[in-house]
């Protein structure tokens, strides 16, 4: 002891390390930083999550494993963020080119919470498995789906355009799915029309 660890004594220590002691380490981080902020913003039982993938450069010189396209690398990095806490809950590292649909299984997913997805993420079978454990889902819709109604509210808050049970009309989507609620909202934020689906 005493003496500083030069850079290239960590760097190899590092190389031999098992990464699962960093990942271990930013998991109780992140369950420390949300043990801080407890408060129900929205005023709903579960957790509130948003979930979205990003992708990660980087050089082809150092990370030859790492191609995904002819002169580009990279990794894409999945993650669950708790929108009360303003933490990351969850990471999942895949190669850039995995579909973000891939990555749903992965989802530690918990009953009573909310799942807030982009429209990349339109895998019925995987939106079904939130459903039956009690958990909630948004999606954007596709501009493509296909489906028909089979019943509907008719008195609604006004900025609910419809709200209704619907079932798909493609023979995999009903598969996967066989029933749903569907409810378009219309937003308005300062004069603006903010419309979506779910």
């Amino acid at each position: 002891m005493g003496k500083s660890v030069t850079r290239s004594n960590l760097s190899k220590t590092n190389e031999q390390r098992d990464y699962r002691i960093f990942e271990d380490y930013a998991y109780r981080l992140v369950d420390e930083a949300r043990s801080v902020n407890t408060e129900k913003v929205f005023g709903l039982d579960g957790h509130i999550y948003a979930f979205d993938s990003t992708t990660i450069a980087l050089c082809l010189e150092v990370f030859e494993w790492a191609k995904f396209r002819k002169h580009k690398g990279g990794i894409k990095v999945h993650t669950l963020y708790d929108i009360e806490a303003q933490v990351p809950t969850f990471f999942h590292i895949t190669p850039a080119a995995t579909n973000d649909m891939k990555a749903m299984p992965e989802i530690p997913y918990q009953k009573s919470a909310y799942y807030i997805f982009d429209r990349g993420y339109n895998d019925f079978a995987n939106l079904y498995k939130i459903e039956q454990i009690e958990a909630t889902f948004v999606v954007r819709a596709k501009k493509s789906l296909k489906f028909k109604q089979i019943s509907w509210k008719r008195r609604l808050p006004k900025n609910i355009l419809s709200d209704s049970t619907i079932c798909f009309v493609v023979y995999k989507s009903s598969k996967d799915y066989p029933l749903s609620r569907f409810e378009e909202l219309f937003i308005t934020m300062k004069n603006k029309v903010v419309s979506s689906c779910f």
